[in-house]
């Protein structure tokens, strides 16, 4: 089958020989997922390694905007709303379908207070930063990227049937223009986090590495300090078969210098 020998190839590439096979039974068990309550008038219930992603963004310690830039369905920003002092977020999501989702997650699980620091926006992520008024709008910025996502892949036949080795160099294109507009967005000293459920490093340090060799002086690795999972060359990955079912999550944070 194409999809399991690209990415046996991959594996095998990156001296974990025998890795695929583990990994790919683990991406077909059903998501463990825990209940979040910080400061949550109820449970939402998410994957672990979610949580850990949206943790990683540092939040400004009072005033300026924070930028979910993909936020549906909305877990990442319950997590950073549930941490907000006199800040506000801006949770974004261009699909209008996926967006109503998103309504109806904050609106379930927020304190009415809460709730009021919260937008609800619907705008391209992608061309935001092509508006020079809104560059250096934010101080903080999580992009949780829409990715190859194969444990979904795997766990739908008519997905995996149409999958072709053009679907991640294609997402790749697409994450590489949501980063480069987030950091464009993002103030100076501000957080920035990118992370992804995909497998294919393309889509993962190859996007973190093409922000770096274009700004160069003006962006710094902030590397990722939670201790689950394994390091790669810019950030983190969080995998099911060593992490007791968790992720996948690939996590890079970022500083603007």
């Amino acid at each position: 089958m194409l999809f399991d020998e690209y990415y046996l190839k991959i594996f095998e590439d990156q001296n974990r020989k025998g890795r695929w096979g583990k990994l790919r039974a683990a991406l077909l068990c059903d998501f463990k997922t825990i209940p979040y309550t910080e400061n949550l008038t109820k449970p939402y219930f998410m994957d672990k390694a979610s949580v850990i992603a949206a943790r990683m963004l540092r939040l400004p310690e009072s005033g300026g905007e924070i930028l979910d830039a993909c936020a549906a369905p909305g877990g990442k920003s319950l997590v950073i709303a549930s941490h907000l002092n006199d800040t506000r977020l801006i949770s974004n999501e261009l699909s209008a379908e996926r967006r109503r989702r998103l309504v109806d997650v904050l609106n379930a699980h927020l304190p009415p207070e809460t709730r009021k620091k919260v937008t609800v926006s619907g705008f391209d992520a992608a061309a935001l930063a092509a508006g020079r008024s809104e560059r250096g709008r934010f101080s903080a910025v999580l992009l949780d990227a829409p990715c190859s996502s194969e444990r979904h892949v795997l766990q739908n036949q008519k997905y995996l049937n149409a999958w072709t080795p053009a679907r991640p160099k294609f997402l790749a294109n697409r994450q590489w223009a949501l980063l480069s507009s987030a950091f464009l967005l993002l103030t100076t000293g501000g957080s920035l986090v990118y992370s992804t459920c995909a497998l294919d490093p393309q889509e993962n340090d190859g996007v973190a590495l093409k922000l770096l060799k274009k700004y160069k002086t003006a962006v710094a690795l902030d590397p990722p300090d939670f201790a689950e999972g394994e390091k790669t060359k810019f950030g983190r990955i969080i995998l099911p078969d060593v992490c007791d079912g968790m992720g996948p999550i690939y996590v890079a944070r970022f500083r603007v210098l």
